[in-house]
């Protein structure tokens, strides 16, 4: 019982997006390491299931500037999980592909796993995946050939 006590007390992010760009250009946005980084950070993934990677980020009090990264799922052009740990966050993010109806990507954002006392960083990512994660994701993938 204490184990689902815990898993009802977490808090998760959960974000849809619709881009114009078509899923195979979104994916290549979320899994190579120069077009991530140009709208999220610096990182050096491999959609490779088991794969450790990082994010660098500025360093803040309580975070040394790395997210700890370990690729728990692909589904080539459809879906990508991995665990996300930095400072006091141990969570996870899932994202899901699909073809709109329009040609462009339905994508959703499963950023799960926030301990109830870490709201400022849970508001601090939940404003980013909204607002900039939004623009961004759209420009890099529309640009692509």
């Amino acid at each position: 019982m204490r184990d689902q006590e815990e898993r009802t007390d977490k808090r998760a992010i959960i974000v849809d997006y619709q881009l114009s760009a078509p899923p195979r250009k979104v994916w290549r946005a979320l899994t190579e390491p120069r077009l991530l980084e140009s709208w999220l950070m610096p990182n050096d993934i491999k959609p490779e299931a088991g794969r450790r990677f990082t994010f660098r980020a500025a360093p803040a009090p309580g975070f040394d500037g790395v997210v700890r990264c370990e690729v728990l799922k692909v589904e080539p052009g459809s879906r990508l999980v991995y665990s996300w740990r930095g400072g006091p966050l141990d969570t996870s993010v899932a994202w899901t592909l699909r073809l709109s109806s329009t040609g462009g990507t339905d994508l959703r954002l499963e950023h799960t796993g926030f301990d109830r006392d870490h709201s400022a960083t849970y508001d601090m990512l939940n404003e980013g995946w909204r607002k900039k994660a939004a623009s961004s994701l759209e420009r890099v993938s529309s640009s692509l050939d």
